[in-house]
């Protein structure tokens, strides 16, 4: 049974009210490039996306329970090499079985399923022609001692492209020592998916210890977040994950970088729509779509706060939500109702664009 927008109002609590009848006065909705069905169409026609890389995308926003809108809802199952398998898995061994990834996509109504080479390649004859197939092609190894944070290769385009992927994702550690390397292979291997015809994906990250600074995390800054959306976009990534902002001003604490007054003025709010509304501008004004984070779970509070999250992402102008951990950390029944209710968000009218 679909949320309805009393569940949705029960679930934010005390928030509801402030994140449902927000009215966003920085940048107005109306400058924005919304999600839609005639998404592709109205943006990526014009660019210089090949045909096949038209229709993977056509493809991934046709399936699953958001098929038609313009919004995405994408299971990321890539822990098992940023996390551990173990620490990952522990919760539900079931997911050390990669047909049990898939079949949670599948069944949980996912317009497609992100991973890794491995996952993807052990069940992508029986499964790849059936939901888009997302390939990550890079990962932070975390078995190295002392651990250090750089995403490294695991695969190349090629591999992807040959199990039929849809398109392949990668990340980029912004901020960190290894960045500038991590650019030039992503944006080279991007190049690639898009001539053969495969959508990309980058997981927008930031990563630098500095970022900490004072008790605040700015690495859920909006100003740091968008600008490294804005790097994104510019390697011509098809899509940008990004963790949902949850302050400002990483620029003008941490003192570095080209700031402006207007960006914490005009440009954006402390509101937590207006936040991730600025990651939407610095995606090109919402030509590349952003999708946030569904972060770790907590346990009882999970559905809460995916559905806090859908409600700030969609209100702000993004393109749906990619969440994993909260999914597949439980079992599969209970999975797939998370990820329903995700949707329900962007399915329900009442939720509109503020």
């Amino acid at each position: 049974m679909a949320l309805t927008i009393e569940k949705i109002r029960s679930l934010l609590g005390d928030e509801a009210d402030n994140l449902l009848n927000h009215e966003c006065k920085t940048i107005p909705k109306e400058k924005l490039h919304l999600p839609g069905p005639d998404f592709v169409d109205r943006i990526f026609v014009p660019s210089d996306r090949n045909s096949n890389v038209l229709r993977n995308l056509s493809w991934m926003f046709n399936t699953g329970r958001l098929a038609g809108t313009g919004y995405l809802s994408i299971l990321p199952v890539d822990q098992g090499i940023e996390h551990s398998a173990g620490a990952s898995f522990a919760p539900n061994p079931d997911y050390f079985d990669p047909e049990n990834i898939v079949r949670l996509a599948i069944e949980g109504g996912c317009n497609a399923v992100a991973s890794t080479l491995g996952v993807l390649g052990a069940v992508s004859r029986k499964y790849a022609h059936k939901i888009p197939f997302i390939v990550k092609i890079n990962h932070n190894e975390l078995l190295t001692y002392p651990n250090k944070y750089d995403q490294i290769l695991f695969a190349n385009v090629e591999q992807a492209w040959n199990m039929g992927a849809a398109a392949v994702g990668a990340t980029v550690y912004f901020g960190s020592p290894e960045s500038n390397r991590q650019i030039q292979e992503i944006s080279e291997a991007f190049k690639y998916a898009h001539e053969l015809g495969m959508a990309t994906i980058l997981w927008a990250y930031l990563r630098n210890p500095a970022f900490k600074h004072e008790g605040k995390d700015y690495h859920l800054a909006a100003d740091t977040t968008g600008q490294a959306n804005h790097l994104g976009v510019t390697m011509e990534a098809d899509i940008i994950k990004q963790k949902q902002p949850e302050l400002n001003g990483g620029f003008t604490a941490l003192k570095f970088g080209k700031t402006h007054p207007d960006m914490y003025s005009k440009l954006t709010s402390d509101h937590p729509i207006d936040l991730t509304r600025y990651q939407v501008v610095n995606c090109y004004m919402g030509r590349i779509g952003l999708i946030n984070s569904g972060g770790a779970s907590v346990g009882a509070g999970d559905l809460a706060q995916a559905v806090r999250t859908a409600v700030i992402n969609k209100r702000a102008g993004g393109m749906g939500l990619i969440s994993g951990r909260k999914a597949f950390q439980r079992p599969m029944k209970e999975g797939i109702e998370l990820l329903n209710a995700i949707q329900d968000v962007f399915l329900n009218k009442e939720v509109t664009i503020a």
